[in-house]
Order: C-alpha cells, then sequence, then structure tokens
C-alpha cells in the first residue's frame, strides 16, 4: 500500500458519524471524488448518545432521563475517470438528521417532547485536473428532508412535515503533490431551500396547514493531508457551517410562542486532526481528535448542546482491491442549559456524551 492510499483512508476516517454542531452529522464530504481509478464505496455508522439534564429547582428539579435516541447512517459513492483529466463522482449521504424523545413520567418539563428530522442527498461532481498539479471541481446536490415534531409543555403543540425536495450546488478546488502525499482540498456546499408543507395542532384539536420555508445552512469544508515520516501522514481538515441562519419556524408555533422551534445563534466550525500509519501491506492505523467550540448562551429544548470534544481510532485492511475501515469514536458532548419564557435557564445539560462506531468497504476496480 503506497503512502498515498493509507492517507484517504486515514482521511476517510473511522466510518463513523456523530452529533456536530446544529444537526450536522455526515460533513457533506466528497473526499470519494480524490480515490484513484474507478472506486465504491459503502459505509454504515451506528450513534449511541446519551444526554440528559436537570430542571431548576423552580420547575421542579427533575432529571430529563435520556433524550437522545441511537442512529445509524448510511453512505456510499461511485467514482470513475473519463479520462487523464477528467472524472467524475455520485455520493449519497443522510448530512442532518435530529432523534429527540424525551421519556414521559419523569416531571420534568419537556416529558414527551420529541423531534425527528431525517434528510437525505445525492451529489453529482465532476473533476478536472490542470498539468499544475491544481484541479477544480463542482456539482449539483439533490436534498430530500422530512420532520415532526411534539412540544406538550405548549399548548399540547404537535407538527409533521411532508418530505420536500430542494437542489443546491457544490464547488471547490484542491492542489496535490503526490511524492509526498499532499492535498490541500477547498469545497464549498450552497444553502439548499425547501418549503415544505407543514400540519400543526395544539391539544389534540384540528390541524392548521401551511408552508414552513427552511433553508439548510451553507458550509465551507477545508480537507488536508500530507507525509511526515516514510508510512505516516498527518491528515484533518476545517468545517465551517452558517447555523445562526438556520430556523424552523412553523406558522402555528410562532403564532403561539412568539418564536423559532428550532434556531441557533451561531455559526460552528468544527476541526479535526489526526496521524494514520501503515503497518505492513495489509494493516494501516489511525488516530484523531475532533473539537467544536462551546459558544455560550442558552441551546434549544429539542438540542441541548454546545460544542464537543472527540477521539478516534481506526483500523484499514487493504487486500488486493479491497480497503475495510473499521472504527470506534468517543464524543464529549459539550454541556448546556436551556430556558423557556419565565426560566432562564430552565435546565443544565451536563457530563453527556455519545459512542458511535461503523465500518466502510471500498473497492477499487
Amino acid at each position: 500500500m503506497t503512502v498515498k492510499t493509507i492517507a484517504i483512508a486515514a482521511l476517510l476516517g473511522s466510518a463513523c458519524t456523530a452529533q456536530a454542531g446544529g444537526i450536522d452529522r455526515s460533513g457533506q464530504s466528497i473526499l470519494a471524488l480524490f480515490e484513484s481509478g474507478r472506486y465504491a464505496e459503502f459505509s454504515l455508522g451506528s450513534v449511541s448518545p446519551d444526554t440528559s439534564g436537570t430542571a431548576v429547582a423552580g420547575l421542579g428539579g427533575f432529571g430529563s432521563g435520556d433524550m437522545t435516541s441511537s442512529f445509524l447512517q448510511l453512505g456510499a459513492a461511485y467514482k470513475a475517470d473519463i479520462n487523464d483529466r477528467l472524472s467524475y463522482a455520485i455520493i449519497y449521504d443522510q448530512p442532518f438528521g435530529a432523534d429527540v424523545d424525551y421519556p414521559t413520567g419523569t416531571g420534568y418539563f419537556a416529558a414527551g417532547s420529541m423531534a425527528e428530522l431525517d434528510a437525505h442527498a445525492i451529489t453529482g461532481l465532476m473533476r478536472y485536473k490542470f498539468e499544475n498539479n491544481f484541479s477544480v471541481h463542482g456539482g449539483i446536490r439533490v436534498q430530500s428532508i422530512e420532520a415532526t415534531a411534539a412540544v406538550p409543555f405548549v399548548g399540547g403543540y404537535a407538527v409533521e412535515g411532508d418530505r420536500d425536495v430542494g437542489v443546491g450546488y457544490v464547488i471547490g478546488g484542491a492542489y496535490e503533490r503526490p511524492d509526498i502525499a499532499l492535498r490541500v482540498a477547498l469545497t464549498y456546499n450552497s444553502r439548499i431551500k425547501h418549503d415544505v408543507q407543514t400540519s400543526e395542532s395544539f391539544g389534540g384539536g384540528p390541524a392548521a396547514t401551511s408552508n414552513t420555508h427552511i433553508e439548510t445552512p451553507q458550509s465551507v469544508n477545508l480537507d488536508f493531508q500530507t507525509g511526515i515520516a516514510q508510512d505516516t501522514l498527518l491528515f484533518g481538515g476545517i468545517r465551517w457551517a452558517e447555523w445562526s441562519e438556520f430556523d424552523i419556524t412553523p406558522v402555528g408555533y410562532q403564532g403561539a410562542t412568539g418564536g423559532s422551534l428550532v434556531s441557533y445563534d451561531n455559526d460552528v466550525f468544527s476541526y479535526s486532526l489526526g496521524v494514520g500509519r501503515r503497518l505492513n501491506e495489509n494493516w494501516s492505523v489511525s488516530a484523531s481528535v475532533g473539537y467544536e467550540k462551546s459558544n455560550g448562551g442558552f441551546a434549544s429544548n429539542l438540542g441541548p448542546t454546545d460544542g464537543s470534544k472527540s477521539m478516534a481510532l481506526a483500523a484499514i485492511y487493504t487486500k488486493d482491491n479491497m480497503k475495510i475501515t473499521t472504527g470506534i469514536r468517543y464524543i464529549n458532548i459539550g454541556d448546556a442549559q436551556t430556558a423557556i419564557p419565565g426560566f432562564a435557564p430552565a435546565s443544565d445539560f451536563k457530563d453527556n456524551h455519545a459512542v458511535a462506531i461503523g465500518v466502510k468497504v471500498g473497492y477499487t476496480f
């Protein structure tokens, strides 16, 4: 296995996904586009968060119980060369998501509240390589979202949004030095607009329908890798996502509360850094850390987290044309406080975590 192959395997990480800023899940990676030759991959991750908080004394001081459900994360990609300069890739991912379910019977003020959001995206990309080690890439992303929520402590509120499809674009460039396994890639992901047909009700009463405008955030990914010694690579990345412009504000909920069902005060920067090492012809390993800054302020009751720190270990087995990556990631979820009208703070969420495990199988034709 060459040094460059190790770097790619390490950059693809532990095949794990985890909670991130906003409702980010996949990171919208396009790194399959840089694989050599004709290539296909499939990944499966399982994430198990444990997130709980305690209400302030004025709201009874009750514990929330674990309010985050485990979830699976799927991904797939196919890449091929058209000629020695032009290539393309088709990538499937689940870029955003939420699985919130406060247990009942706890006495906690938000008991019985729930929220689910599912997003699926297919991205078609083209890449053109110049003679000077630079390349450009871009394409179209088709994305669908579907969401539902219930907030019993707001007048028995419930909402369901039908699945909607939106279209955005991806554009970027890269610089490579194969002799030292260097690659720096910068990719911009556009906002994607959705007009979701929404049905809202209060206290089990008649439902009212309307359209809810949702825009998933624009973002920028910077990915890099470089050889630092024989069979050893440094890799990492920075992701910025404009979560400060994201909100879900159904008409009925805004009329009843004057606010958004889900919104965020700050943009999110995510950082990762790791090292990959080739052990022999078949085995490589990598270790990496991740960091998201805590921004302070009050978090949503449907997303009571603020920043994170993580550590990941991965093992990569290569045999002939097949590459299998397995890994585990531990995430320390940042502490947060929530608020409701009349109580700020309303609850404290501390000492929470998540564990993600995953596998990725890649095959070069």
